[in-house]
């Protein structure tokens, strides 16, 4: 009998071990020598919310389930009712099948059907990559329409840097701008310099403690290497931790403090989810900013990237 959080595929790569999940194609868990990366879960428990899914074909939130695209206008099932957002796209409970495997890695496909809200079919091809640099997963979209589809993607890992909750961890991320959003439902209003804008919450820019700042925001204005490369690193006061690493395909990222009402489980990894798109993309027209939706031609591929991997 099938585990509830689906099929199990085991990667291992010199001190790395990863496990990979079918539903959802979730990363269950990743340890470098013994010790957690990601906030792990059972294979013989339903994942727990989006923990390590793949979000397709939309990241985040589209408000009030509503959207127009083209001269049509969409209405999504409504998956987080408590604030009435379609959340997290519409393949993060899907099976995948196993199209390809090895050791070190495993390739992951599931469609995207069309139906009410997205008549769109896409077929989503997903590789995760086990090697001494870490695990690294890609993500790659094609339309089979005849039409042009609206697209998003990104991960939602919760990363550990140690023992403890994410109070104790320092957090560095260059990103110049943040969304705000309404303390309520989330609703993107306008962007901010982190520099003026709340910055004992939201400015990381220096390394320094996460403390009790309670973020769930997305952040853009990121700051990349000499191979275009953005990186959030969360470590502990000695040094050792955790990094994630991603391409210009994801412009924004969704920084989680992952607060909950159960002290068990509250604030105990920290969400970094690099995304192709902001929060409600598919409403591109309703912002004054580049929300970074990606319009998908048919016949046509997407592809975005991303890796985790530890600090020592």
């Amino acid at each position: 009998m099938q585990s509830p959080s689906g099929a199990q595929h085991a990667l291992r790569a010199g001190d790395y071990q990863a496990f990979v999940t079918s539903i959802g194609a979730s990363l269950r868990s990743l340890t470098y020598r013994g010790s957690n990366l990601v906030v792990p879960f059972s294979a013989h428990e339903v994942r727990p919310a989006y923990r390590g899914a793949t979000l397709a074909p939309w990241p985040n939130r589209v408000v009030d389930g509503k959207y127009r695209f083209g001269d049509v206008k969409h209405q999504l099932p409504l998956t987080e009712p408590n604030r009435s957002h379609a959340l997290h796209g519409l393949a993060a409970w899907r099976d995948y099948e196993t199209v390809g495997k090895g050791p070190s890695h495993v390739m992951l496909r599931t469609v995207i059907q069309p139906q009410t809200g997205y008549p769109w079919r896409v077929v989503v091809d997903t590789t995760f990559t086990l090697d001494s640099d870490g695990l690294r997963q890609s993500v790659t979209a094609r339309n089979e329409t005849d039409t042009t589809a609206p697209w998003g993607t990104a991960p939602h890992p919760y990363l550990v840097a140690g023992d403890g909750t994410i109070d104790e961890w320092i957090l560095h991320l260059a990103a110049t701008h943040v969304l705000d959003v309404t303390s309520d439902r989330l609703v993107p209003t306008d962007l901010q310099p982190v520099a003026t804008h709340q910055p004992d919450r939201f400015d990381y820019r220096a390394p320094r403690l996460i403390g009790d700042s309670a973020i769930d925001h997305a952040y853009t204005g990121l700051s990349r290497n000499a191979d275009d490369l953005a990186t959030v690193r969360l470590t502990r006061d000695d040094g050792p931790g955790v990094e994630m690493t991603w391409d210009t395909s994801c412009p924004w990222v969704q920084i989680h403090t992952a607060d909950h009402p159960d002290p068990a489980i509250t604030r105990r990894g920290l969400a970094v989810e690099p995304m192709t798109c902001a929060p409600d993309a598919l409403n591109d027209d309703l912002y004054p900013y580049d929300t970074g939706l990606i319009r998908l031609e048919p016949g046509a591929t997407h592809t975005a990237s991303w890796r985790i991997a530890a600090i020592t």
